[in-house]
């Protein structure tokens, strides 16, 4: 089973928030018809809010005009492609690892998404082609 969503993007169109809304639709969609089990859905749903939200609203999105975000599932693996056209970032070398053995009180705050995406995902994939970011991940039920 294999579906598409094209996000256009410019400030304020679509708000982040609508955004995730249309993803989540299209993630809870794909779920009731896969019979996928929850953790799956929470998994994808988790990493795709992170990986959009950060895409949309953090760094430099000047030149950010669209998403292209495509979703296969195959056998309870869902592989996560997306596509935009931003400022050049790799989230698997440009994103600073955070300490997580630092007590809560004394971490910063943010720098927790990529490393949640980094740690649940499998198989992740970073390329800079024709001026787009493309990013690719395997999310199962379980890692």
């Amino acid at each position: 089973m294999r579906r598409s969503l094209h996000i256009p993007h410019s400030p304020g169109h679509p708000a982040p928030t609508d955004a995730l809304a249309l993803i989540e639709n299209l993630l809870n969609e794909m779920a009731e018809e896969g019979d996928w089990p929850e953790t799956l859905t929470m998994r994808a749903n988790l990493i795709l809010e992170e990986l959009v939200l950060n895409t949309l609203t953090h760094g430099d999105t000047s030149g950010l005009t669209e998403v292209d975000l495509e979703l296969e599932c195959e056998d309870l693996a869902l592989t996560i492609g997306l596509v935009d056209d931003g400022s050049p970032f790799n989230p698997l070398t440009d994103a600073p690892e955070p300490d997580v053995t630092l007590p809560l009180a004394e971490r910063p705050i943010g720098g927790l998404g990529v490393y949640l995406v980094t740690t649940m995902g499998e198989e992740l994939e970073y390329r800079r082609e024709n001026n787009r970011n493309h990013l690719k991940l395997v999310v199962r039920p379980e890692s």
